[in-house]
């Protein structure tokens, strides 16, 4: 991605997730953890530059003390020394998920794995059930976070 000329503050990175439907996040952040195919990796301002793919899991990152964390299911990422832009099929933030939902979603997901079915079957209940409990972990975690 190009440069914009835009001034980032001082130890601080740009954060911008965006998905097919709309930029979910643009904030100036202190370090970011992301889901990569090939392992988690983390973020402070002055990284090198790279292009990764992205996996299902849990996007975290911090603004100052304050904890924030998305669910994140493939994609990519760009990062550079000041910037970091997740394009994403689906992120959700913590607290736009519905925790009961989510639980809903998993007991769900794992009834459809023991059942069993064809191999495409199984490997769609197998995604299923893996973004079920992505969404529970981070909506939790936000109750958690509430809750110390």
């Amino acid at each position: 991605m190009a440069d914009t000329g835009t001034t980032v503050p001082s130890g601080k990175l740009l954060l911008e997730v965006v998905t097919p439907d709309k930029l979910l996040v643009s904030e100036y952040v202190d370090q970011i953890s992301a889901p990569g195919t090939e392992g988690d990796f983390g973020v402070l301002p002055g990284h090198c530059h790279f292009l990764t793919t992205l996996r299902i899991g849990e996007l975290h990152y911090r603004i100052g003390e304050a904890e924030h964390y998305m669910s994140v299911l493939w994609g990519f990422a760009d990062v550079t020394p000041h910037k970091v832009t997740i394009l994403a099929e689906i992120a959700e933030k913590a607290e736009d998920i519905d925790v009961e939902r989510a639980q809903a979603s998993v007991a769900q997901a794992e009834e459809r794995l023991e059942r069993g079915g064809l191999p495409s079957e199984v490997e769609e209940a197998r995604v299923s059930l893996e973004k079920a409990r992505l969404r529970q972990k981070v909506a939790e975690r936000l109750q958690k976070q509430g809750h110390a």
